[in-house]
């Protein structure tokens, strides 16, 4: 597979469109509380703003309906404007200022106002369209002028309306209250969950009129005929009003006359030198906005948690979903690692992110897992075999000269001597190559000259060289100083001497020279032997390995010198290599560095 992974593939790529989705989801579902939240929010301000609003009209009506003028309404208009944090401003029509709750909100008053203050004509309130239906009086109930009864007549008026409350509760049992209105008579009111009050314990002593009231109706009933005549309206006599305004006349229906309307206009009239005058009233925002304080209810509250139980799931969701697609191909990772079997098993790669990349990974760890093992079962049959050789041969002899069959002379000590050290270089190079496997192999620097090196190696090797008639010649330059430890560098150029004259037929030649290169010393090891084929050179190095597997020890070592030449120029920090022409013969050439 390619070393990198393809953006589309790419596991970042899909974890970053996860996130992605879940702060998507997050942000539309906090933009959509907070603007329901808000709207909320605004329609209860609002609808407390038009509270309040109704709150100030309604109370600077009954104050004006209760006094003859506005002294003393400037306590009322700041208890008023303390309370709903609003500023109020009342003036005449003609915009003079008859009180205000804040004399610095009078200069810029609105163009228009916000309501009319006159209880003998009742204005809607701010967020009602129209005014009362035509036959509801618009004159403000707590306007009574004369009608207003002292104490003594309230009293007797309050003892009837006691003993119809009693009749009404022993004969037909009901429950009923009395309430006080704007004038002092007294009223009887069922209570919410009773019926219609009957008839049968009304008395004429609570409905008749009291003296104070008898006085304020025959004023009325003159101001009624007064209208009525101006207006040309016919009166049929007997013309009463009782305590409620209701006229009674022979063939008059209420309602259906225009004397309605005199009797209101009669009323206004009555009422008019015992209420304030009409005023204008100006209800405008704080000069100081307090600090708006977010106050989530119970609806609010549960709105929130919803919304963030519906985004935790989703997230939840989500993450599982990505989750579990990127478990799935781990947990395979991980059975394949675990199988008790310990034999090689093929991972499948399904996706082309970074998991599929590591499970090639994987596939290829464990192809050369596969590999070394094989490699090591190989070597430990090797080593078996190299050292049952020259055991097999001292113990043979040993037999031999026990039985009789050879007598113990210099010449079988000289050839159990041969064995047992050829015994010992075995094991002697398996100390070698283990060290260097593990870390531990340990050189003694120093600076020396490779040239001697060299020439102390040559003429070692003369004897064999001598022996197998090869010519051992050596070519070297000047300035071959280097940094390393004699004897491990002594080492590896008697095994590379050793392995070239073994190697090379008689009369052949092995040649040794060394040169000074870029940051470096070459040394080069070169014969006329016959050569290695070109698909065995990637296997010279290896342990116990040899050209022709049939040679025997004698003729074919024990296959550890060049694994041991790699390891020791490596821990110099050089590079080995080799070059060959079957028949021609190889070169071994050594880089150590300067």
């Amino acid at each position: 597979m390619a070393p990198e992974v393809p953006l589309r593939n790419s596991l970042l790529l899909r974890l970053l469109i996860a996130s992605f989705a879940i702060s998507l989801v997050s942000i539309a579902a906090t933009a959509w509380l907070t603007a329901r939240s808000t709207t909320l929010a605004l329609k209860q301000e609002r609808g407390q703003i038009l509270a309040d609003d109704a709150t100030i009209q309604n109370t600077l009506e009954g104050f004006a309906a209760s006094h003859p003028n506005w002294d003393g309404a400037e306590r009322t208009v700041r208890d008023l404007a303390r309370r709903t944090g609003r500023g109020i401003v009342i003036t005449t029509r003609a915009r003079e200022v008859i009180t205000a709750s804040d004399r610095s909100s009078v200069d810029r008053l609105p163009l228009n106002a916000s309501a009319v203050i006159d209880p003998l004509h009742l204005s809607p309130l701010p967020d009602q369209g129209a005014g009362p239906p035509e036959d509801v009086s618009r004159i403000d109930p707590r306007a009574v002028g004369p009608y207003l009864l002292p104490t003594p007549e309230r009293k007797k008026l309050r003892q009837f309306a006691r003993q119809e409350v009693s009749c009404l509760y022993d004969t037909h049992g009901l429950r009923t209250h009395i309430v006080e209105e704007p004038s002092g008579r007294p009223a009887i009111r069922a209570l919410p969950s009773g019926a219609v009050t009957p008839q049968t314990c009304a008395t004429k002593d609570l409905s008749a009129p009291t003296p104070t009231e008898a006085k304020a109706l025959t004023e009325l009933t003159a101001l009624v005929r007064t209208c009525a005549e101006r207006n040309r309206i016919r009166i049929e006599e007997p013309l009463t009003i009782d305590t409620r305004f209701r006229l009674s006349q022979a063939g008059f229906e209420q309602g259906s006359s225009r004397l309605d309307d005199c009797v209101e206009e009669g009323r206004r009239e009555q009422l008019a030198p015992h209420v304030a005058p009409a005023a204008l009233l100006f209800v405008t925002s704080p000069s100081q906005t307090a600090t708006p304080v977010f106050d989530l209810s119970r609806a609010g509250t549960l709105r929130v948690l919803g919304t963030t139980g519906l985004v935790l799931t989703v997230t939840v969701a989500i993450t599982a979903i990505v989750a579990i697609r990127l478990v799935r191909p781990l947990r395979a990772l991980t059975n394949a690692a675990r199988d008790p079997s310990g034999r090689h098993l093929r991972i499948p790669i399904t996706t082309k992110d970074e998991i599929g990349y590591l499970a090639a990974a994987l596939n290829e760890l464990s192809e050369r897992r596969e590999r070394t093992d094989e490699q090591r079962r190989v070597m430990v049959s090797d080593i078996a075999h190299e050292l049952r050789t020259p055991l097999s041969n001292i113990r043979g002899w040993l037999d031999a000269a026990q039985d009789g069959l050879a007598d113990p002379d210099s010449s079988l000590v000289a050839s159990l001597q041969e064995e047992a050290g050829l015994l010992q270089h075995i094991i002697d190079d398996l100390q070698v190559l283990a060290a260097a496997d593990a870390g531990s192999l340990r050189l003694n620097p120093r600076k020396l000259s490779l040239r001697e090196l060299a020439e102390q190696s040559l003429d070692a090797h003369q004897t064999a060289a001598q022996a197998g008639r090869v010519a051992l010649t050596g070519h070297f330059t000047d300035d071959l100083t280097i940094e390393g430890d004699p004897v491990r560098l002594r080492q590896v150029l008697g095994n590379l001497l050793s392995n070239a004259i073994r190697h090379t037929p008689p009369n052949g030649s092995v040649t040794v020279s060394a040169h000074r290169v870029e940051g470096g010393v070459d040394l080069h090891v070169a014969d006329t032997g016959s050569g290695i084929q070109p698909d065995d050179l990637p296997r010279v190095f290896d342990r116990f390995w040899r050209a022709e597997q049939s040679r025997s020890r004698n003729t074919g070592g024990s296959g550890l010198g060049l694994s041991i030449v790699r390891h020791l120029v490596h821990a110099h920090g050089g590079e080995v290599s080799v070059a060959s022409r079957p028949g021609t013969g190889t070169v071994f050439t050594v880089r150590l560095p300067a």
